[in-house]
C-alpha cells in the first residue's frame, strides 16, 4: 500500500493532470484503486476500467487494448489476482502501453501475489514500478518493497522529508540523496528488513521453480476436489484447464451466507477468510 502511495504522491504528482488517464482493471487490490481515486479528485485526470472476460473471468485483453489511448499517462495492474487466481500476461500488457499509450506512458505491476509464488524478473518483463508486501512472502508485518527502473526514480521527487534522505541541507534549500535514499526518510525499520531479507533467503533457498510446480501442484487438487465434492458451489476465475492460476480459490456456495461457510469450516480447523476484501 505504501509503495504504491509513494508513486501515486510523488510520479503521479508531477506527471498526471487534467485530460490525463490511468487504466487499471476491476479485479485490482484496493492498494491499487484507492490512491489512484485520492489523486485524481485533486488533479483531475481520468481512470479508466477494464472489465473481465466472462466466459474465463480472466483480463479482457482486447478491452485493455481498446483503453489504452494517447492520454494514457500509467497502467497499473495486479500480476495475479489475490480472488480469482489469474496469472495476468504482463508481457502482453506492457506492449499495449507502449504502442498505444502516451510516449511517456508508465506501467505499475503490483507484485504481491506472484512474488513469494512463482520466479519473476522485472527487468525481464520491462515494467517501469513494481510492488510487494513482506507479510505475503513469510516476512514480518509493515515492510515491502518498491522496484523501479533507476532513470525514473531519479526523476521523482522525494516521498517525504526528514533525516538519512537527504545530502545537504542549506537555509533556503535542500539537495536529496540518490534513491532508494530520497524515499527513505528517517530511521527505517530495520528489524522488519533483517526479517525481509531472511524471507527473501529461505524462498530463495527452497527455490522458486520448485514452490510453483508444488502450488500449481496443489490448487489445481484443491480446485477439482472442491468443484467435485461442494453442491453448489462457484469458485471465481478461470479452472486450471482454461489457465494457469494460484493456489487460491475465491468461492460461493449456493443458499449459504460466506460468514455462516467460514464459522461452520472453523468447527473442523479449516481456516478461510471470509466477507469483502
Amino acid at each position: 500500500s505504501e509503495a504504491i502511495n509513494l508513486v501515486a504522491y510523488t510520479w503521479g504528482e508531477e506527471n498526471l493532470g487534467e485530460g490525463d488517464e490511468v487504466v487499471l482493471t476491476v479485479a485490482e487490490h484496493h492498494s491499487n484503486i484507492v490512491p489512484w481515486q485520492i489523486l485524481s479528485r485533486r488533479k483531475k485526470f481520468t481512470l479508466k476500467y477494464v472489465r473481465l472476460d466472462e466466459a474465463s473471468q480472466t483480463l479482457d485483453l482486447e478491452g485493455l487494448g481498446e483503453a489504452i489511448g494517447p492520454r494514457t499517462k500509467l497502467v497499473t495492474v495486479g500480476h495475479v489476482s489475490n480472488v480469482l487466481g489469474c496469472v495476468n500476461p504482463v508481457g502482453d500488457i506492457v506492449a499495449l502501453a507502449r504502442s498505444g499509450g502516451h510516449p511517456g506512458c508508465k506501467v505499475l505491476l503490483d507484485a504481491c501475489q506472484s512474488v513469494p509464488h512463482m520466479p519473476v524478473n522485472f527487468s525481464e518483463l520491462q515494467v517501469d514500478f513494481a510492488v510487494c508486501s513482506g507479510h505475503k512472502m513469510c516476512a514480518p508485518t509493515g515492510i515491502g518493497f518498491l522496484w523501479g527502473k533507476m532513470e525514473v526514480l531519479e526523476a521523482m521527487p522525494p516521498f517525504m522529508g526528514g533525516g538519512e534522505m537527504i545530502q545537504d541541507v542549506f537555509e533556503s534549500h535542500s539537495t536529496f540523496a540518490r534513491p532508494p535514499g530520497k524515499f527513505e526518510a528517517g530511521t527505517p525499520a530495520i528489524c522488519e528488513a533483517i526479517g525481509l531479507g531472511a524471507a527473501c533467503d529461505y524462498l530463495s533457498d527452497i527455490g522458486m521453480h520448485r514452490l510453483e510446480e508444488f502450488e500449481l501442484e496443489m490448487g489445481t487438487y484443491m480446485y477439482e476436489e472442491l468443484e467435485k465434492n461442494i453442491e453448489g458451489i462457484e469458485i471465481y476465475g478461470p479452472s486450471p484447464k482454461q489457465a494457469p492460476r494460484a493456489a487460491l480459490a475465491a468461492f460461493n456456495v449456493e443458499g449459504l451466507h460466506a460468514t455462516d461457510i467460514s464459522m461452520i469450516l472453523d468447527q473442523y480447523g479449516i481456516a478461510v477468510r471470509s466477507g469483502h476484501h
